[in-house]
């Protein structure tokens, strides 16, 4: 019993690990996003949308990337930095994604 006992620990202790890595990629990609939204020129993004404000359009696509950082989708990747670079890439990363 003893021996099951310190597995389920460890396997515990591998889950909180996972989840903090979770939670810091979720923040570091939060705060790309929200660097992109206020630097990203309002005409050009005006002109290349459907008249959504830059704010708008990062928010729903950080939400988006959020819940699949939660699912671990992006558990393979090294920073916010890389995911959202796969995302820009390829929309097809989240679930949640309406183009």
């Amino acid at each position: 019993m003893n021996k099951i006992f310190r597995e389920d620990k460890k396997e515990k202790l591998c889950s909180e690990g996972a989840k903090q890595r979770r939670n810091n990629l979720t923040h570091q990609v939060n705060e790309i996003y929200q660097n992109i939204a206020h630097s990203d020129d309002q005409n050009h993004f005006h002109q290349t949308t459907t008249g959504i404000t830059p704010e708008s359009y990062y928010n729903s696509l950080q939400m988006a990337v959020t819940h699949e950082i939660s699912q671990g989708r992006f558990d393979t990747c090294r920073d916010g930095m890389e995911i959202v670079n796969k995302v820009a890439k390829d929309k097809t990363f989240l679930a949640k994604w309406e183009s």
